[in-house]
């Protein structure tokens, strides 16, 4: 595999006796996953278990200490990097974080440049400036349709400030972005953090509709719907962790991935 996700079917996911052991103890051991290409897996456990360090582990963005895992065929940890080619991050917060700051359009458009600009080949650089820009749209507009974000229906359009979006939205927006770059792994976390029951069931539709398309999604949640292939972190991780310790660990692995 040459790391181009370009028309790139999801990826199978594989772990065995999975762990990562940070400063703290363990975030996270034992783990078992076996999913095929286009499989919807959620991560569920208590707040504090290890969620967000598996999923970032999954996605290559931390280095596991124990066990051993596949994503799309690479190996981890021996392959983070090509792992992290093949995978995008959608909302995990203190790693990607919207700019409350930006518009819609703006947030879009700095994607989209930064996927041109580090996710293309060199023959695409060199495309002449008119093909690059609708190669561009092109990208942003599959991947709003993907991620089931209407722009028209916000308040102001795509001139719509990030921060005046609603937790769903914002949510939309995250996966598009990730969506940009074609991955075929996509990693979400707290899918149901502060979403009603109503809100919740969009979000997993969304997910589901992403899975069925292709792609590999890994959520995380703290219950599983029973058509997603669930794997739990509550079993091996350190009794004494908390959301505090846990998120700052997966930020400071991130950050050096």
């Amino acid at each position: 595999m040459d790391g181009s996700n370009d028309g790139a079917r999801g990826a199978a996911v594989t772990a065995r006796e999975f762990g990562l052991k940070g400063p703290r103890g363990w975030a996270f051991r034992g783990v078992g996953v076996e999913a095929g290409p286009g499989s919807l897996i959620a991560i569920e456990g208590a707040s504090g278990s290890g969620r967000t360090c598996l999923l970032l582990a999954l996605a290559g963005r931390m280095r596991p200490t124990e066990g051993e895992a596949t994503v799309g065929g690479f190996r981890l940890p021996k392959q983070l990097a090509a792992v992290r080619r093949i995978s995008a991050l959608g909302p995990v917060p203190g790693v990607t974080d919207l700019d409350p700051a930006l518009t819609v359009a703006e947030q879009l458009h700095e994607r989209a440049l930064l996927e041109r600009r580090f996710g293309g080949s060199l023959r695409n650089l060199l495309r002449p400036r008119a093909e690059r820009a609708a190669e561009a749209r092109l990208r942003i507009d599959t991947a709003l349709a993907a991620a089931g974000l209407d722009t028209e229906s916000l308040p102001k359009g795509r001139r719509t400030s990030v921060r005046d979006l609603e937790r769903l939205e914002m949510l939309r927006l995250s996966v598009a972005l990730a969506l940009i770059g074609r991955p075929r792994l996509l990693a979400v976390d707290d899918v149901d953090l502060k979403l009603s029951d109503a809100e919740r069931g969009e979000a997993w539709a969304l997910l589901r509709s992403l899975a069925e398309s292709g792609t590999t999604v890994v959520a995380v949640c703290n219950e599983a719907p029973e058509d997603a292939i669930a794997v739990s972190t509550d079993r091996g991780a350190d009794n004494d962790n908390d959301d505090d310790k846990e998120t700052a660990d997966a930020l400071a692995e991130a950050g050096r991935a």
